[in-house]
């Protein structure tokens, strides 16, 4: 097969991919609404789990084939698009979020810490399974501190003035956004096993490492549906249930993703200047969310193009370190 064939499979598999988690994002949204779940939940447990299901999965394929590296390249890059270009967007879209609060502040420091872990873990060359077995202890420690901060947190999840026009109790409605739901993670799953299969032959046959393919490309697809929630919770005035859901994601395809991928298949790191450039950027995005913080509590549209600056920034200094 042709590279030119490899790129289109590789582009549709991608497009599938982000439209797959666009639906189950918008079916999650629903359900959620029927079943009344509190907003917190759902923005950083459950959308942050149901978003990072493309990585996941795309994590699992890839640990299988032994090809671990595709994913963490995915996850690393994934966590530098949420940070940067997704809340960058979000932000220019719908204005300035607020960063107060404390729960909003304490997801902050957690999203911080275990955006850095995975790769602090990597220092010594080797992502093996005792790093795994460390990633996947952090995320029980992070599910109990969420649920003991939810029960503190008692918002629904819509306005009262949506809820007499959406959430309207028919089950034949909510049994079509379950089976939307089901069939949207049928179409993430085949999706994610072709962008690994072709993900890897365009690594070879351009002679670029899988890691790379994953921080660059693959990592924009699978961050697709967590802007489809951001942009959702814009037209809803939720701006500030983007950060619990962007926290979230990074914290889950740090500590879930990675540590399944490493407890599957363990292997070495060869290009060490990729990893120690997007732990370096990775620190600074995090401090200057600190930062942002520390200044004011909230995020700014000029500090929002702050963050897409950074974003392009890691995008052309890794192509140059290719």
């Amino acid at each position: 097969m042709t590279p030119v064939l490899h790129i289109l499979f590789f582009t549709v598999a991608c497009l599938i991919l982000a439209k797959a988690g666009a639906w189950t994002v918008r079916s999650l949204m629903r359900i959620a609404d029927f079943l009344n779940w509190k907003k917190f939940v759902v923005a950083s447990l459950l959308v942050g789990l149901v978003s990072s299901m493309p990585e996941f999965f795309i994590g699992i394929t890839a640990a299988l084939s032994g090809k671990s590296e595709l994913s963490f390249g995915n996850v690393l890059g994934s966590n530098i698009v949420l940070m940067t270009l997704i809340i960058g967007i979000v932000v220019l879209l719908g204005g300035k979020i607020k960063l107060k609060g404390k729960i909003i502040q304490q997801s902050l420091l957690f999203a911080g810490l275990y955006a850095l872990l995975p790769l602090l873990l990597i220092m010594d060359g080797e992502a093996s399974r005792i790093d795994g077995v460390i990633l996947i202890v952090a995320l029980i420690f992070y599910f109990r501190e969420l649920i003991l901060s939810q029960r503190r947190f008692k918002k629904i999840f819509l306005d009262k003035d949506e809820e007499s026009e959406v959430t309207v109790k028919n089950f034949k409605l909510f049994s079509r956004d379950l089976i939307i739901f089901l069939l949207s993670f049928a179409l993430i799953i085949s999706s994610a096993q072709a962008i690994v299969f072709f993900g890897t032959r365009l690594a070879q046959q351009f002679n670029l490492s899988l890691v790379l393919i994953g921080v660059l490309i693959v990592a924009l697809g699978t961050s697709l549906p967590e802007l489809t929630f951001g942009i959702r919770s814009v037209i809803m005035k939720e701006k500030e249930m983007v950060l619990g859901n962007i926290f979230g994601s990074i914290i889950i395809n740090s500590a879930l993703v990675l540590g399944v991928t490493c407890l599957i298949s363990p292997f070495r790191v060869y290009n060490n200047s990729l990893y120690i450039t997007t732990l370096i950027f990775t620190g600074i995005v995090v401090l200057a969310f600190l930062i942002f913080f520390k200044t004011g509590d909230e995020i700014t549209k000029k500090e929002a193009k702050i963050l897409l600056f950074f974003y392009v920034l890691f995008f052309v200094i890794q192509l140059l370190l290719k």
